[in-house]
């Protein structure tokens, strides 16, 4: 058996949060590995090319950052000279529902002015619940074990008496996690939302909103630009870790991996979502907090499947190219264009109990049924000048379900159901393991579930162990 690689600090996953860490690592003067399962650095980014042939790509996974409240993304476009596309969010947008389809302004809730007044007084209750949510420590927050007690989707029946606002609440938190409001606590949807600087903010396609502005090289662009700034020889691809072991004398850790490749360190900084957590062998065990959050929190279904077209027929038409819809298996859908790369697409998202039940179809059923719901919401939406759009074959069809992902298996963000949250210390999450130190977007106070959550996650751990190792050197 080949002698260990000893390095002062093993990173765990090549995502944007591990190789943020890395990076801040390697300026340190420290040495490093960066250990990744999969075949290519990125995480839940993955961007492929749109067409078979010419310019443009795709995101089929996490796609959006902005300009201002997501500063840290913001400076990686910058520093590594990419463009960005503002979403297209001024025009019409498309309800589809069992009863036809309607047009309504994007960005508004498709409803009559009495029920616009209501759910106003919806989101304002909501604003109010999250501004008194402790980042830090969500269990030390006003009512906290109340708000932790019940579901997202019981809170909206019971205070709001209403099946409306309990399916829209319920098809936000399925479009921002792929889990339905019936699986996640109140507290654990006010938390994540407080991380997002508000709900408003987290379901908005305009300027400070969480889905502003795209990648025109892709978002696995970050991930392979700070990969080629790592030192030679320091990314170890195709490489899943098996067992995490600390020597309780000298606090030494053991890193295995599936292909029996050991590494030796002073530190580890783990960068995956809690309920992989299982995957790993800890020896000694994680601290019972750390468990539960393994054990308990769940990932969502959570999946794309995009049309590219030879021509942007819907803004011909005047729409946006975003639907909202309670039939199909998609829940929306939104225009992922690049004009200057003569890239013209729809991204249909499939997440929550819908998305899993079209899981389970063949890929060409699965295509045709997106592909009749697409059709349908066009096709079937009156234009004001009475026009039918018609729609043209797409030139490919793009597909990704990170569930059926071994190293993923779901959603952008895992969450807590009822109980969980007051169970376990405010910080559990973040707070080490003896020499381990957890990152990833979850862990994050700023955007957790989003790129901005997963780079700033890499900062906080590389700088607790930055300076962890320093006093050490120093002492």
């Amino acid at each position: 058996m080949a002698s260990p690689k000893t390095v002062d600090v093993v990173v765990i996953g090549a995502g944007l949060s591990g190789l943020r860490a890395a990076l801040h690592i390697q300026a340190a003067g420290l040495s490093y590995a960066v250990i990744e399962a999969i075949d290519r650095v990125g995480g839940k980014t993955l961007t492929v090319a749109s067409k078979k042939r010419g310019p443009g790509v795709n995101d089929v996974g996490a796609a959006w950052i902005n300009d201002t409240t997501q500063s840290e993304m913001f400076k990686l476009v910058q520093k590594y000279g990419l463009q960005v596309e503002i979403q297209a969010h001024k025009g019409q947008a498309i309800l589809q529902s069992p009863e036809g389809c309607i047009l309504f302004t994007h960005g508004e809730q498709p409803v009559g002015e009495d029920e616009q007044a209501v759910l106003s007084q919806v989101f304002a209750h909501f604003q109010e619940l999250i501004s008194n949510v402790n980042l830090e420590d969500p269990i030390s927050s006003p009512n906290a074990k109340e708000l932790d007690s019940v579901t997202l989707h019981e809170y909206c029946v019971q205070t709001f008496q209403s099946k409306l606002i309990a399916d829209l609440l319920d098809a936000i938190n399925q479009s921002l996690i792929g889990i339905e409001g019936k699986d996640i606590s109140l507290l654990s949807f006010l938390h994540s939302c407080k991380t997002g600087t508000g709900l408003a903010a987290m379901i908005s396609d305009g300027k400070d909103g969480g889905q502003y502005l795209r990648v025109r090289q892709g978002t696995q662009t970050f991930s392979q630009k700070m990969a080629a700034e790592l030192k030679p020889d320091s990314l170890y691809l195709s490489t899943p870790v098996t067992e995490i072991k600390q020597d309780p004398g000298t606090g030494t850790c053991t890193v295995y991996t599936a292909h029996g490749t050991t590494f030796q360190a002073k530190k580890v900084i783990l960068s995956i979502a809690t309920p992989l957590y299982k995957t790993v062998t800890f020896t000694p065990p994680l601290p019972e907090d750390k468990q539960r959050l393994a054990r308990e929190n769940i990932l969502g279904y959570y999946s794309k499947i995009i049309f590219v077209f030879a021509e942007p027929f819907w803004q011909t038409a005047g729409l946006t190219g975003h639907i909202q819809s309670k039939v199909g298996p998609f829940l929306f859908a939104m225009d992922n264009s690049f004009p200057d790369d003569e890239q013209w697409s729809i991204s249909c998202f499939t997440v929550g109990r819908r998305g899993r039940e079209w899981s389970l179809l063949s890929q060409d059923e699965r295509r045709r049924t997106a592909w009749v719901q697409l059709c349908s919401a066009f096709e079937n939406a009156n234009l004001p000048s009475g026009e039918k759009i018609q729609v043209p074959e797409p030139i490919n069809v793009l597909e990704y379900e990170w569930t059926k992902q071994e190293f993923f298996l779901g959603g952008p963000l895992a969450a807590s159901p009822p109980g969980v949250l007051s169970q376990v210390s405010g910080n559990a999450l973040r707070v080490p393991f003896g020499n381990i130190h957890f990152v990833g977007t979850e862990t994050s106070l700023q955007w957790k579930g989003y790129m901005e959550g997963a780079v700033r996650s890499g900062d906080r751990g590389a700088k607790e162990v930055v300076e962890a190792l320093t006093k050490f050197r120093c002492s």
